[in-house]
Parts: structure tokens; C-alpha cells; sequence
């Protein structure tokens, strides 16, 4: 007699899915392959090339044979440069597939059942379910376009307690595009250095997509360098999603444990993409500010647009390329009764793909990339415009 095989997944990931954003993303995708003219915002991927300089490194390392096992935590090369570029050793970086793999490893290496971490929402979709692949307990503060998305040194205060591990600030956001200054990040450090328990992971992959000053958690608070961990990576700056390198900075014993995790898991992260990684971060700089300067453009054209429809209001973010404008307006006036049918409603009646806000922690708002071209954004701005007037004026 046979038996029916039943599946069980472990409890560490029984609530985990893939995240909200790629499923609109796949969907999106989905409906194209069938004839629709849709239109995605859901994903943060520039629409830039991966630089000439970089891609011609990667061909280069192929033929030269830098196809073997890379070391662990990364090539001695691309840990010296970035350790180089940061001010630290390289015995102080980590390379990994990814900065997602550095937030898992880190995650991984340090948190035991229960153990809590602190993170202002919105936040980016993925750090809560790696807190709870970790089988630690996200410890979620709103904060609020009042708040202007930013997290107080007095909510800080009031949610550490002894089993608090990790406070998470991304800085600049997303999806909010926020930059917490050099003062608010010291004030956050004055409460944490009340409580030594509690290390830092201070996410800064969108350092260089900035509009207003951006410094560095580290920089403004080195009297917590012993417990703080920087991610970064090549993915936003440089246009190079696909080739998946990121990187952390961090004390030694946090950097040999998240070592030890990312050995069970990739081993080295690819070879080739470590030597483009190299040329990005050794190369000409000035597409940087070329292309900070062209997403400026196209954030101001998407601000005004959206504060120009009925029910939305939209801040202008400091860094990123994300807008997450507050639409209860729109939504009360289009009679929905959440920010995903709202944006349900969008792809399938104007052919816009955005991302609700439940999202990212912080129902009431959506979000729209605007890394994509000029005659993209144009297009569908109208087509939100035109789908908000007619359900609001009805």
C-alpha cells in the first residue's frame, strides 16, 4: 500500500515567501509574456549599463584564469580595495554574493532563538524575514511621514531591552529615500552607548544615490565602531544587480564568524564578479555624480507628479531612487480598503506596477522606483494620473 509523502517545513521559515516586490515584479512580467503593455516600477534595478571599464575587468579575469575557488571571505584584491576606500583593514571585510548574504550571514552568526532586533518601518522588505530565518524576533518602530520615516532616540530607547541584539538603520532608505545626518545618527549613538548589548547594522548600499549630504554611521559614531557592521556593495552605484557582490565592515570576531556561516553556505562569492568589483571600485568615479545628477532629475519629476494627483502626497526623498508617497487619500476617495488593492487595481486597470507600503512595514503608502528611463516615468505617471482621476471623480 502506498502512503502519500507530506512535505513539512522547517518552523524557522513556515511564514516565508518571496517578497511582495518580486512577486509584483514576476507578475508584472507574467502579463507582459501575454501582450500587456505593463509598465513595472516595482524593482531597484538602475536602468544604467554595467560600466565598459567593469565588464571589460570581468572579461579580462575570464581569460586570464581567475576562474578558481576564490577565497572564503573574498579575493585578498577586492578586500584591500574596499578596505582601502573605508579607512580599515582588510582583515575587517567580508565579501559575499551579495549584501543580502552579508545581512543573512550576520544574522546567522550572531542571534540566538529569540534574540531581538530593532527596525525602524518602513523598512526593506527582506530584513524581517531574516530576522526570522535567524530565528530572532523583529522588533518593528513606525515611523511615520510625520516622523519623516525616521526613528527618535526616544523610541530607540524605550524598545532596547536585555534581549535586544541588533538596531538595523538603512541609511539612505528604502524605500523612503531618507538620510539620517551626521547629528541624528549621533543622538541614536548616545542611546545605544547606554547600552553595550546592542550592536549596529547599518545598511548603506545607496551611499552614493545621495541628493543631501550623506555620512556614514561609522564616521559620526566611531566611539561604536567595536559594534558596528556597514553593508554596502557594487549593486545600486554602479548598475551591476546581476553580478552580485556586496560586502561588510566590521570588528574581526563578527567578520570570522560571518565567515564561518558564508563557508557552509557559497564559500567565495564569484570570482569573475570580485574582479569587476574591483575595476568599479578602482575605476573613473565621475559616473557617479553623472548619474547621481540623473536621478536627481528624474526624483523631481516624479515628486511633482505624484503631489499633483488627488489623495497623494509625496516628500522629497534625500538619496535612493524610490518615491513612497502617502496615497489614503486617493485610496478613501477610490473606495479601497488597502494599499494592496490599490495597487492591484493599478496593474490591472493602467498597467503600472508599484509596491503597497504593507510591504515595507507601513501600510498607507506605495512605492515607485524611478531608476528607469525618462520616457518610462513619463508614461506612467500619466497612466497613474489618469487612473486616480477616474476613480476618485466617479
Amino acid at each position: 500500500m502506498e502512503h502519500a509523502v507530506t512535505f513539512k517545513r522547517a518552523s524557522r521559515i513556515a511564514a516565508l515567501e518571496i517578497s511582495e516586490i518580486v512577486q509584483l515584479a514576476e507578475r508584472a512580467a507574467v502579463l507582459r509574456s501575454e501582450g500587456r503593455d505593463v509598465l513595472s516600477f516595482a524593482t531597484g534595478e538602475p536602468d544604467f549599463p554595467t560600466p565598459e571599464h567593469v565588464v571589460e575587468a570581468a572579461h579580462e579575469a575570464a581569460l586570464a584564469g581567475k576562474t578558481r575557488y576564490p577565497a572564503t571571505v573574498g579575493t585578498p584584491e577586492l578586500r584591500k580595495a574596499i578596505a582601502a576606500v573605508n579607512n580599515v583593514n582588510a582583515s575587517e571585510v567580508i565579501v559575499s554574493t551579495g549584501a543580502k548574504q552579508v545581512l543573512a550571514n550576520a544574522m546567522l552568526a550572531t542571534l540566538e532563538p529569540g534574540d531581538a532586533v530593532i527596525m525602524p518601518a518602513p523598512y526593506w522588505t527582506s530584513y524581517s524575514d531574516i530576522v526570522k530565518m535567524a530565528e530572532g524576533e523583529p522588533v518593528v518602530i513606525p515611523c511615520s511621514m510625520a516622523d519623516n520615516f525616521k526613528l527618535s532616540p526616544e523610541r530607540l530607547e524605550a524598545a532596547i531591552t536585555p534581549r535586544t541584539r541588533w538596531l538595523m538603520l538603512n541609511s539612505p532608505s528604502n524605500p523612503t529615500g531618507v538620510i539620517y545626518s551626521a547629528d541624528e545618527i549621533k543622538a541614536l549613538a548616545a542611546v545605544l552607548q547606554r547600552h553595550p548589548h546592542v550592536w549596529v547594522l547599518a545598511d548603506e548600499i545607496y551611499e552614493h544615490l545621495n541628493f543631501v549630504d550623506f555620512t556614514s554611521f561609522k564616521t559620526a559614531a566611531p566611539e561604536l565602531a567595536d559594534r558596528t557592521l556597514i553593508v554596502n556593495g557594487v549593486s545600486k552605484a554602479y548598475s551591476m544587480t546581476g553580478w552580485r557582490i556586496g560586502w561588510g565592515i566590521g570588528p574581526v570576531a563578527l567578520i570570522k564568524a560571518m565567515g564561518a556561516v558564508q563557508g557552509q553556505v557559497t564559500s567565495g562569492a564569484c570570482s569573475i564578479a570580485q574582479a569587476a568589483a574591483l575595476a568599479a571600485l578602482t575605476g573613473d568615479q565621475t559616473l557617479l555624480d553623472t548619474r547621481r545628477k540623473a536621478l536627481l532629475a528624474r526624483r523631481n519629476k516624479v515628486v511633482d507628479a505624484l503631489n499633483s494627483m488627488a489623495g497623494i502626497e509625496c516628500p522629497s526623498p534625500d538619496g535612493a531612487f524610490y518615491a513612497f508617497p502617502n496615497i489614503e487619500g486617493a485610496m478613501k476617495a477610490g473606495g479601497f480598503a488597502s494599499d494592496a488593492e490599490f495597487c492591484a487595481w493599478l496593474l490591472d486597470h493602467a498597467n503600472v506596477a508599484i509596491v503597497p507600503g504593507r510591504a515595507f512595514g507601513l501600510p498607507g503608502h506605495a512605492r515607485l522606483s524611478f531608476a528607469y528611463s525618462d520616457t518610462e516615468l513619463d508614461a506612467g505617471l500619466q497612466r497613474i494620473a489618469a487612473a486616480v482621476a477616474s476613480r476618485t471623480n466617479r
